[in-house]
């Protein structure tokens, strides 16, 4: 489950915003994931797509602010991603492709 929003656009499609929990160990904040899609159905299947199999859209809580729509509006794959702030003190982090998330490490030989 994860807490988000979404924006309609006057084209009809939608910009999905996620905070999901970090998937990596080292127990930071999470990840604020954008995805640019049809609908919001196509969205979250995206992202289940990728193997995010738990993502669920539930409310309105948290849309997209309109720097971020232009973030996604303006990437190739329409499939963004960055730390979540955990305070608005610290400066954004740039917007990453959503195969830098799933990247895996190259083990040691």
């Amino acid at each position: 489950m994860a807490a988000g929003g979404f924006c309609r656009l006057p084209n009809g499609m939608v910009v999905v915003a996620l905070n999901l929990p970090s998937p990596a160990i080292d127990g930071s904040t999470g990840v604020r994931v954008l995805i640019h899609a049809q609908n919001r159905a196509r969205a979250l299947t995206r992202l289940r797509n990728l193997g995010m199999r738990a993502v669920y859209l539930r409310g309105n809580a948290a849309p997209p602010t309109p720097d971020e729509i232009t973030a996604v509006l303006h990437h190739p794959d329409g499939l963004i991603w960055r730390t979540a702030p955990d305070n608005g003190v610290t400066p954004p982090e740039l917007w990453h492709p959503i195969r830098a998330l799933l990247r895996r490490p190259a083990s040691p030989v």
